[in-house]
């Protein structure tokens, strides 16, 4: 489950950017603003994840799409097909393979709470002020975060998140360093900001899915 979840918070920046300037507090509030404004609701994703422990990275693409500031939906293509959907309140995880899912209750001090609010992180930007220490950079190509989070909870989730920010102001690279020293890499491609329906980001079993609630909530 745990690999999964990961997964679903979408990561990867560069390390150092050429001819960059770190920004000023005034600078980076301005640049948090047109983020916002110009928030993606939806978009292809590559991933790559280094495992310490494999010689080659796990590689996975899909579609992913958001709503803030909780509802989102991430599906994975290829042999291994997943979908992982949350409406807010539940989080589910299913598996058309092996026919089965995992459902797992969000709020009143779950466990996943540090996961929704990372991935909101990621893709949107949503109340980073308040949980992370900020450093930023700008660029000829855009602008370059670097996310230390503050909170024990968030400190489970991650070590350190970093984003490659476009001259669109959308969330163009992250490059998440996971507890365990693993990495993964996510780069976004054909983002828009069209409405979704609020049924993408709704699930229900298909008959016959095995349903299980791994979190004993």
């Amino acid at each position: 489950m745990r690999v999964l979840i990961y997964g679903i918070l979408v990561v990867s920046a560069l390390a150092s950017v050429a001819k960059s300037a770190p920004l000023s507090e005034a600078e980076l509030k301005n640049l948090l603003a047109a983020v916002r404004q110009n928030r993606t609701t939806q978009a292809d994703f590559q991933e790559q994840r280094v495992i310490r422990l494999m010689k080659n990275p796990v590689l996975s693409s899909g579609t992913i799409s958001f709503q803030p500031p909780n509802k989102f939906r991430r599906e994975v293509k290829g042999n291994s097909p997943s979908f992982t959907v949350s409406d807010g309140r539940d989080l589910w995880i299913y598996y058309p393979n092996f026919k089965s899912a995992e459902r797992y209750p969000l709020g009143k001090g779950s466990p996943l709470d540090a996961t929704v609010a990372a991935i909101n992180s990621a893709l949107n930007l949503e109340n980073i002020e308040t949980s992370f220490n900020i450093s930023a950079t700008k660029s000829d190509t855009g602008h370059a975060l670097a996310l230390l989070p503050r909170t024990g909870a968030m400190k489970r989730v991650f070590q350190k998140l970093d984003l490659l920010i476009n001259d669109k102001f959308r969330v163009e690279r992250t490059d998440m360093l996971l507890p365990n020293g693993d990495r993964i890499v996510t780069t976004y491609s054909n983002q828009t900001r069209a409405a979704i329906p609020s049924s993408t980001f709704e699930f229900k079993p298909p008959a016959g899915t095995e349903v299980t609630t791994p979190l004993g909530q």
